[in-house]
């Protein structure tokens, strides 16, 4: 993972916007600010190695990856704000809004979530992929990060609060919020690639079963770990009255749900001919994550 994680914080920077305003200064400083916090980059990851899997480069990749990347940040911001979780700590530093406010915040959100399609459709990108992939990749986020996506994951989250739920309603709510913009990474990659149908389904169903994962150990390092641990406050589920899978299911049975889960994701790998390590070894650190 190090070898491409230098690369993709580069081009994060690279592809953000340019002002000379003092004042749109500030905000793009603001939207950098979350953006260069750092974070796992798991997402841009994936676009990155189903991309290499199917034939695909890094390189034509990595508009796609950065623009999935700018609308997760987008999400993190938001998530944190007042009305929202109200967090103060976001990957070990302030949030977003405790440093630049709430309606910079806001405003920081809204330009990540705007920039991305103008990263996923630039001049670059249309020359690395050609303007059919493009304009796929675009509905692609468009999709998976809107009402039937991701924000509607959210919406579901914030109608849960408060109320006792079951584990098929927290699936689906998590196939949404977090499983979303994980699909999302595996169908942009083979898209790069010019994958067939059949491989995009194969990595549509990696990516369900990981994202799935990741939210199930999600929802344990909040009662396992520790803030200096995670970087975010933990407690903050049991705070705001969420259902969680360690409080429907028990820690032992969460384990061994993502176990099982993990095991599907890498079983899916073998729709493919080429070298699946990467994407194998990337699963199980998910699944064996402790921050």
């Amino acid at each position: 993972m190090s070898s491409w994680r230098e690369i993709i914080e580069q081009e994060l920077v690279n592809c953000l916007p340019e002002s000379d305003n003092k004042d749109v200064q500030k905000l793009i400083g603001s939207m950098k600010y979350s953006l260069t916090a750092g974070g796992k980059r798991v997402r841009p990851m994936i676009v990155v190695e189903f991309a290499k899997l199917c034939g695909g480069t890094e390189q034509a990749a990595l508009p796609f990856a950065c623009a999935l990347e700018m609308i997760h940040t987008y999400s993190l911001i938001h998530d944190d704000l007042p009305c929202m979780d109200n967090d103060d700590l976001r990957r070990g530093k302030p949030t977003n809004h405790k440093v630049y406010g709430e309606a910079t915040a806001l405003l920081a959100g809204n330009g990540l979530l705007t920039h991305s399609f103008g990263v996923a459709l630039s001049e670059k990108a249309v020359s690395l992929n050609g303007y059919e992939k493009c304009v796929k990749a675009a509905r692609v986020l468009a999709d998976y990060a809107g009402a039937d996506g991701m924000l509607g994951g959210q919406m579901i989250d914030l109608e849960s609060e408060g109320k006792t739920v079951t584990a098929d309603h927290l699936k689906v709510m998590d196939n949404k919020k977090t499983g979303a913009l994980m699909i999302a990474a595996a169908k942009l990659g083979c898209i790069s690639a010019g994958a067939d149908e059949t491989k995009i389904a194969a990595a549509e169903k990696y990516a369900e079963n990981i994202g799935l994962t990741f939210q199930i150990v999600d929802d344990m390092l909040d009662i396992t770990s520790t803030t200096e641990e995670l970087g975010k406050p933990v407690g903050s589920d049991d705070e705001n009255m969420k259902s969680t899978y360690p409080a429907l299911l028990g820690l032992d049975k969460c384990r061994e749900l993502s176990r099982e889960l993990t095991e599907e994701a890498v079983s899916s790998l073998s729709a493919f001919e080429g070298d699946t390590s990467a994407l194998k070894d990337f699963a199980y650190y998910l699944l064996n994550r402790e921050k």
